[in-house]
């Protein structure tokens, strides 16, 4: 799918899977997370402990469209949505790998950005206001 500012794509694992035969709902918010992590680490955001600034999630909605069963291949997209003064709302999908066309699902989350030592917020980094100027 185009206009992502992040992919990642992920094998879907057996354990994934739950009782009833497809990926359990955690899984997808799992695989949102990991696509989050990448977007901050592609801006030059650490997200390892003992860094001084970083992101806080404080929401997530996530819609589910089609369920995903192993063996499979999906693709997660990240892309900023709005930028406030400290917070960062991240749009994400989530797509068949190769088949963009099949969506199994969609949502959003918003983070904010937190100096962990005062436990203050902090403005969002200029790099991902900049993305958001170029749209």
């Amino acid at each position: 799918m185009a206009g992502w500012t992040t992919e990642v794509t992920l094998d879907v694992a057996w354990g994934e899977m739950d009782a009833l035969g497809h990926v359990n709902n955690v899984r997808y918010i799992a695989w949102a997370e990991t696509a989050r992590i990448r977007f901050f680490e592609q801006f030059g955001m650490s997200t390892h402990p003992g860094d001084p600034v970083g992101p806080i999630l404080a929401r997530i909605e996530n819609d589910y469209l089609q369920q995903v069963e192993y063996p499979a291949r999906i693709t997660v997209g990240i892309r900023p949505e709005k930028v406030g003064n400290t917070s960062l709302t991240l749009e994400h999908a989530i797509w068949t790998a190769g088949a963009p066309e099949r969506v199994v699902a969609r949502g959003r989350a918003v983070v904010v950005m937190i100096n962990y030592a005062t436990q203050e917020k902090v403005r969002v980094p200029e790099a991902i206001r900049a993305l958001l100027s170029q749209g």
